[in-house]
């Protein structure tokens, strides 16, 4: 089962309000991956990594690192839900 989007209000800076902010979660769009739900937030189309001026408009996607640190990654936020 996985967790709609909320429909409060924005964070500011493109970031979005979510139950599962900061809880572990699994990842269904990547087997089941798990890892803690950082942001739900745009993310850059292209790879430059330099100063961003405006939020993006891009749709926004889950922001997860994993439970023992390392690289964060991206997806759906309706692939995700609560690990038990």
């Amino acid at each position: 089962m996985s967790t709609p989007l909320p429909t409060t209000q924005p964070l500011g800076l493109g970031h979005w309000d979510h139950p599962l902010l900061g809880r572990r979660v699994v990842d269904r769009a990547h087997g089941g991956r798990s890892g803690v739900l950082r942001a739900i937030a745009p993310d850059v189309q292209d790879n430059n990594p330099g100063l961003v001026l405006r939020v993006p408009r891009t749709p926004p996607v889950a922001w997860l690192s994993p439970e023992g640190g390392g690289v964060e990654w991206t997806t759906a936020p309706d692939a995700i839900e609560a690990a038990e």
